[in-house]
């Protein structure tokens, strides 16, 4: 499969063949398909690598995951984007296309339905995308590589491939269920369009064949300003806006990498292929734009209102430095001076190591402007360490072969003591991740959407609300109806947190959708200001309580006091082993349904 895939992006236009001297029109011979053999081989052990390591988190799947997964389901059953049937459409989400894919899956029965060998498929499916996304990715660094070290290309694949493998902030929002792995295969594909467009352009005076026989100046390919090079980098533009709205960056790449590499001759080309690329960008996205605004109200997710995203601050590029803190000082430092010597020499190695250095500088530019994250190992990280990892693979290959016997010992001896050192640097808290990764969808799935089942059906209430910040989770297995307390899934919440109107927010959770369960805990006491007290005053009373917060019911909707009395009890001992004992790397069943009670 891999040996196909790489004989159909190496395959040439008919029309390219005119400008190649008829001695030299010669069939592949064994060493060509030898290398195409080496550079799949490449990627699969690469794969093998980072699938290896990926299977250190277990059944792990983030619960914030499992909110696409809530409403690939209600997408899949005709009920349009909402987070549960019933609920007024909300744009909860902020990447379409790992929506699409969700619910592909689930139309196919792929996901969503059961179990295959043991594992549900909701930790199946998702983790299978992002090991095909992962293949695609090396195999685009190797078709990239390819352009410069055509016969050295695997070594590319294998090196970048290693570095991703020791990096456990990739390896593990690759495979947490997020839209991560796609991203990254958008930012390798489009940097790999990039390195073959400026690679291809071949310099004026390649000579071709005259009609009379006799050889004569063929015009240049000006590949870079092709129309299916800029239609491919249109493409892929549209798809990383559509897996992430940080992705839209990605759509300078391209038009930067035609300025950088303009020709005063080719200036009419140039102006034609940026005009077919920005009108194959706009037109769709304005097309979906268009159809949020329609929908939902805003231009913008409503994840993004949520979390209050500001204008950036030149002070938040600062954030980047943490990345190379994370990487290892001594690989950036290898990685840099490597990529230093090949700009500083002419040649393909230069004009490619530029095209990939594009994209890496624009998804860095995009980490840096978002805000800081709340969960660990840098989860907005994913294509800067795909692109970084291609930029240091292919020029430690091309400075290989640019060296001698003791250049290139050297090379492979700082290489290989810059990756041991950071990995060392990172062992501790790798392995503290790896042995409780952020909160899981299994648990909030056990601890939210049944335990508060249960405590409906022991309460008596048969059409309650639930208002709690861990969702995914929840709305696969609620029978409730649910209040976001993290506004992700909910506009009201979502403008008050925009606002900074906390009060506001209280005065909608409290007294205008008054739930008749609700939990809190750690930050989301403090950040929408629901503390014990103020939610005393409401009429809520204690369930369970849990650090600073806990379950909560609403005194008033529950006809008998003793049933209060009765829940507490059952809930105690209960929850206190679930809490203590959670293990987030477990499964949870081979499927989660509305209406799960707890089986504590």
């Amino acid at each position: 499969m891999n040996a196909t895939l790489f004989a159909l992006l190496d395959n040439r236009r008919s029309d390219r063949a005119s400008t190649v001297p008829a001695a030299r029109a010669s069939p592949a011979g064994p060493a060509s398909r030898v290398r195409r053999w080496a550079d799949a081989a490449a990627v699969l052990a690469a794969t093998a690598l980072i699938a290896v390591r990926a299977a250190g988190l277990g059944r792990w799947i983030v619960d914030d995951a499992a909110v696409t997964f809530a409403y690939a389901r209600s997408v899949d059953e005709g009920l349009g984007p909402v987070q549960l049937p019933g609920a007024a459409p909300v744009e909860g989400y902020s990447n379409p296309s790992w929506l699409a894919l969700m619910a592909l899956g689930r139309r196919l029965g792929l996901f969503d339905h059961g179990a295959f060998l043991g594992v549900s498929d909701l930790v199946l499916y998702p983790k299978a995308l992002a090991l095909l996304c992962t293949a695609g990715t090396l195999a685009c660094i190797a078709w990239a590589a390819r352009a410069v070290v055509p016969g050295r290309a695997w070594a590319v694949t294998l090196l970048a491939g290693t570095v991703l493998a020791t990096n456990l902030s990739y390896v593990a929002w690759s495979f947490s269920g997020l839209e991560n792995p796609l991203y990254g295969l958008t930012a390798a594909a489009m940097a790999a369009v990039l390195v073959r467009g400026v690679d291809a352009r071949g310099p004026a005076g390649v000579r071709g064949v005259a009609r009379d026989g006799l050889t004569a100046l063929a015009a240049p390919r000006a590949e870079l300003t092709s129309p299916r090079t800029a239609l491919a980098a249109a493409a892929l533009a549209l798809l990383a806006a559509l897996t992430r709205p940080d992705g839209a960056v990605l759509a300078a790449a391209y038009p930067l990498v035609l300025v950088l590499f303009l020709r005063r001759r080719e200036l009419a080309r140039s102006v034609r292929a940026l005009a077919l690329h920005a009108a194959a960008v706009a037109v769709p996205y304005g097309a979906f734009l268009l159809w949020r605004h329609a929908v939902f109200g805003l231009w913008v997710p409503n994840t993004a209102v949520a979390k209050a995203q500001q204008t950036p601050r030149l002070s938040q590029l600062a954030q980047a430095g943490d990345l190379l803190t994370y990487a290892g000082w001594a690989f950036a430092l290898i990685g840099a001076l490597c990529a230093g010597a090949v700009l500083a020499r002419p040649g393909k190695g230069r004009r490619a190591l530029v095209a990939l250095l594009v994209p890496l500088l624009l998804t860095l530019l995009a980490y840096g402007v978002l805000g800081r994250d709340w969960m660990a190992l840098y989860r907005f990280a994913t294509p800067v360490w795909v692109l970084a990892a291609a930029v240091a693979a292919l020029s430690a290959v091309v400075l290989w072969e640019a060296e001698r016997v003791r250049g290139r010992a050297v090379l492979v001896t700082a290489l290989t003591g810059a990756l041991v050192l950071a990995h060392a640097g990172q062992a501790g808290r790798e392995a503290s991740f790896e042995a409780h990764p952020t909160l899981s969808m299994c648990f909030v799935a056990e601890r939210y959407g049944q335990v508060f089942n249960t405590y409906a059906q022991r309460l008596g209430l048969r059409h309650a609300t639930v208002a709690l910040p861990d969702l995914g989770g929840t709305l696969l297995t609620t029978r409730l109806r649910v209040l976001d307390l993290a506004g992700l899934t909910d506009r009201r919440v979502a403008d008050a947190y925009a606002a900074g109107d906390t009060r506001a927010l209280r005065d909608h959770v409290l007294r205008a959708e008054r739930p008749e369960l609700l939990h809190v805990h750690a930050a989301w006491v403090n950040k929408p200001g629901l503390t014990l007290a103020r939610l005393a005053e409401a009429g809520y009373v204690p369930l369970y309580r849990q650090q600073n917060g806990g379950d909560f019911v609403r005194a008033d909707a529950v006809h008998d006091a003793a049933r209060i009395t009765a829940v507490r009890a059952w809930a105690k001992p209960r929850l206190d082993r679930l809490i203590a004992g959670q293990n987030h790397t477990g499964g949870c069943g081979a499927t989660l349904t509305p209406g799960q009670g707890a089986t504590l």
